[in-house]
């Protein structure tokens, strides 16, 4: 998967579960942008706009997992935290300190998208 925010495109490795399934569908059909907010100094969260179905298990995060909260929320995560969560996959290849200067502070709007190849 592809995740886009303040102008950087990263790429996602995700895990094998209903809940990735279901957005990878949603993702065929195009993409999915929304506004991400930081929250508790650890995560940039936003409401994707669509419920897909929780796969929930109690979870420490590390930088760059990208979980799914509440059925409808997508969090990236830059710091530790720890929860029952369903986790969606990886960011490739960062680092926390890389990953927080592309999130930046404040808000920012996230794109998920498809690579062309699928």
């Amino acid at each position: 998967m592809n995740i886009q925010v303040n102008g950087r495109v990263l790429t996602a490795t995700l895990v094998d579960n209903s809940s990735t399934a279901a957005l990878l569908e949603q993702l065929a059909k195009g993409t999915i942008t929304y506004e991400a907010h930081d929250y508790g100094n650890f995560e940039k969260v936003g409401d994707i706009g669509i419920e897909l179905p929780q796969n929930n298990t109690d979870i420490t995060t590390q930088p760059g997992d990208i979980i799914l909260y509440q059925g409808r929320n997508i969090c990236i995560y830059y710091d530790r935290n720890r929860w029952n969560f369903t986790r969606i996959g990886k960011i490739d290849n960062i680092t926390r300190q890389e990953l927080m200067r592309i999130l930046g502070t404040g808000n920012c709007t996230v794109t998920l998208s498809l690579p062309p190849d699928q």
